[in-house]
């Protein structure tokens, strides 16, 4: 029903019938000199920036064009943020102490963070704008798989335990469905909401999804062969579906409406190179290291009487930076236990925000045994087991090598960086087979709480956007801030690049406004 839903409205959204969320948005006017008057175009308002992943470097950006003299401070040793990609040479110390180095062959990668982008976020426009190349990421694939273990509290029937493959499970349950549907019709069940013309029309269109055969789903070449067809006489043979009690038990279904959510549809994409391939051309655009300071974590915030001073570690001293204004991109779970000046309030709001427990694990294989061997070209398998799913990878086809996404999940985070790897390659087993534990390479993990300067995957707000989140939305004193969990596309790259546009917006009316 859900999904339905989700494709009616997509419809209507097609049709024109109403706006959608990124054309209900209103159109971002990035700030020019020209707005300012001339009294303050001859002295350049200077920024500092907190963070140098997608937010800070977006705000920074955005305001040079206009002239504004920006300094981004960054604590890690790159650009980036959580939308951190993984390569060989890699390093990464927890806040157990625990440092892993990437031992993954050259040119192959994972991201540990965002992976993945909807055609309509304001991210594309960026990698546009900004000459990153993108190319398509399967984010579903008719050969990709489904696997449910049965638990203390669910049976889910003949099927549990079994890989089954996205194509035949939805040729299955829609062709189930189907029958249901169609037979509910022809015996009348309908008549009194539709009119004998639509119950034709309805029955039509059951037949159609379902693939039915007098009415009735026996199973067609939707679900796939069991011995592909091939040349001269063999026309294949297709394999005889399970029971609609099998298909219906195995709760494969409550899986497709993932394809329907307005931020998860096809087409989806990804930077070629790795996410990172973004913050990079940001970091670039703003100025590289003549504009951002790298391993500088901050130390300290104050609002002065007249602008800002915000102090830092750097090369083993802490040094100060004046500006009129300061973006704070630092994730509230970590900028809440800086000391700074804030307003009690500012101080309070802080806190409100919680971390998201989540965390990733890249394998790398010997060979791309997922194409050779089960023709997985991208995609991801769902399950319910703690690993949530696998994400085979949408680059490198055809190659010798690969990196497999091996768990997107918040179940392994408080677990040492073997037990991760042991836990999510025993899991795999179950559904690939000995090869996902012999062939291994080698492996990365991340743990997202762990990570020093992040403390979470993304941010959830208790009971909803409330009061602490509208009070973060406003300055406090000269200090802004922005960051995805000040949108409502929280966890996403887009959050971030709108966010930080609005706090760039108010600052330039801001600066225009105290200037006139």
């Amino acid at each position: 029903m859900v999904g339905g839903a989700t494709a009616l409205y997509g419809g209507m959204e097609a049709l024109g019938l109403f706006a959608s969320p990124a054309e209900a948005a209103t159109d971002f006017q990035p700030p020019r000199a020209a707005d300012l008057p001339d009294s303050a175009r001859g002295r350049r308002t200077k920024v500092v920036v907190l963070g140098a992943g997608t937010a800070g470097l977006t705000a920074a950006y955005e305001l040079g064009k206009a002239g504004y003299d920006c300094h981004v401070l960054e604590a890690r040793d790159r650009p980036g943020g959580r939308a951190k990609t993984i390569r060989r040479g890699d390093r990464l110390t927890d806040t157990d102490g625990v440092t892993q180095v990437c031992r993954f062959d050259d040119g192959l990668y994972f991201n540990a963070g965002p992976a993945r982008i909807p055609n309509h976020h304001v991210t594309l426009d960026y990698c546009r704008e900004l000459g990153v190349e993108i190319e398509a990421l399967v984010n579903a694939n008719a050969e990709s798989l489904y696997y449910h273990e049965n638990t203390s509290t669910t049976d889910y029937g003949p099927l549990a335990s079994t890989p089954v493959t996205h194509r035949q499970a939805k040729a299955d349950v829609y062709g189930y469905v189907s029958e249901l549907l169609a037979q509910a019709a022809d015996q009348g069940a309908l008549a009194a909401v539709l009119s004998s013309d639509d119950v034709d029309r309805l029955v039509s269109f059951a037949e159609s999804l379902g693939g039915l055969t007098g009415g009735r789903y026996v199973g067609n070449s939707r679900r796939g062969y069991v011995d592909a067809p091939g040349a001269g006489h063999d026309a294949g043979v297709v394999g005889t579906p399970p029971s609609m009690s099998a298909v219906l038990q195995s709760e494969f279904g409550t899986r497709f409406a993932f394809e329907f959510g307005f931020d998860q549809a096809m087409m989806m994409w990804q930077p070629v190179g790795g996410m990172d391939r973004i913050s990079a051309a940001l970091a670039d655009a703003v100025g590289g290291r003549r504009r951002i300071t790298y391993e500088a974590p901050v130390t300290q915030i104050s609002n002065t009487g007249d602008g800002v001073r915000v102090s830092y570690r750097s090369n083993g001293r802490v040094r100060t930076i004046e500006a009129d204004y300061c973006i704070s991109t630092i994730p509230p779970m970590v900028l809440k236990d800086i000391p700074s000046n804030f307003s009690q309030a500012t101080k309070d709001a802080l806190t409100v925000p919680t971390a998201a427990n989540t965390g990733k694990i890249g394998l790398q294989y010997g060979r791309r045994w997922w194409e050779e061997d089960d023709k997985i070209f991208g995609g991801i398998t769902a399950t319910n087991m703690d690993i949530s799913g696998i994400w085979y990878p949408s680059s490198g086809f055809l190659g010798r090598k690969g990196v497999v996404v091996g768990y997107y999940s918040g179940a392994y985070t408080d677990l040492s960086v073997p037990e991760r790897a042991a836990r999510a390659v025993a899991q795999g087993v179950k559904i690939h087979g000995t090869k996902y534990r012999d062939e291994l390479d080698t492996s990365f993990s991340v743990a997202w709480p762990k990570e020093p300067y992040s403390l979470g995957g993304w941010v959830s707000w208790p009971g909803g956007r409330g009061a602490a989140y509208d009070h973060l939305l406003r300055p406090d004193g000269n200090v802004y801030f922005a960051g995805d969990h000040l949108s409502y596309l929280i966890a996403w790259q887009a959050g971030a690049f709108e966010s930080a546009r609005q706090v760039v917006t108010d600052l330039h009316q801001r600066v225009a406004a105290t200037a006139a």
